[in-house]
């Protein structure tokens, strides 16, 4: 491996590590809140945290608070985990770019693909839930801010890892059937 490739890995994992303490925030953020707000008055919640107030959704009702909240905390909780298998990939001493077609590296592509499409199922699923209740009539804060925008990104994303995970299937089969008729 040239040091420029080296380098940009080190980069990648920096800024994986990055991110990942920073969905944890969030999803840590969205929990905290969803249980002082239902455990204080709203209003006192909504003070504690402006960027997301979803006290109308509370008056509105508390079940529909619950649900959106933990549409919310498990999209970012995915989104996390999926920053937790890349940092995990690093760290992985059966990694090996001379040899990128393995079992190793097709997991990593499937477990990304599959988390993909968990994070796109509930950023749609919450959207739809969102734009339920602006129809009803109550006040919302934009999607981007819930951190429930850009499903229809999530769920490309995942069905094209699912298809670099099949090239790379293909890509295992082959390099093992040369490997045995040389």
């Amino acid at each position: 491996m040239s040091i420029k490739t080296d380098y940009i890995l080190k980069a990648l994992n920096v800024l994986s590590w990055i991110v990942f303490i920073g969905l944890c925030l969030d999803a840590g953020i969205f929990i905290v809140y969803t249980i002082l707000t239902l455990m204080l008055e709203p209003a006192q919640a909504a003070k504690m945290w402006k960027e997301v107030d979803l006290t109308a959704v509370y008056n509105h009702s508390e079940s529909y608070f619950v649900t959106l909240t933990s549409l919310i905390i498990i999209a970012t909780i995915l989104k996390a985990l999926m920053f937790y298998v890349i940092i995990k990939f690093f760290y992985n001493k059966n990694f090996n770019l001379a040899k990128p077609f393995n079992e190793t590296t097709k997991r990593f592509v499937l477990n990304m693909g599959y988390l993909s499409l968990g994070i796109a199922f509930f950023s749609s699923w919450g959207t739809g839930f969102v734009e339920g209740l602006t129809q009803k009539g109550v006040s919302m804060p934009d999607l981007r801010y819930m951190r429930l925008a850009g499903a229809d990104v999530w769920w490309f994303m995942g069905i094209v890892l699912f298809v670099i995970a099949f090239i790379f299937k293909k890509g295992i089969e082959l390099q093992n059937e040369n490997e045995l008729t040389v």
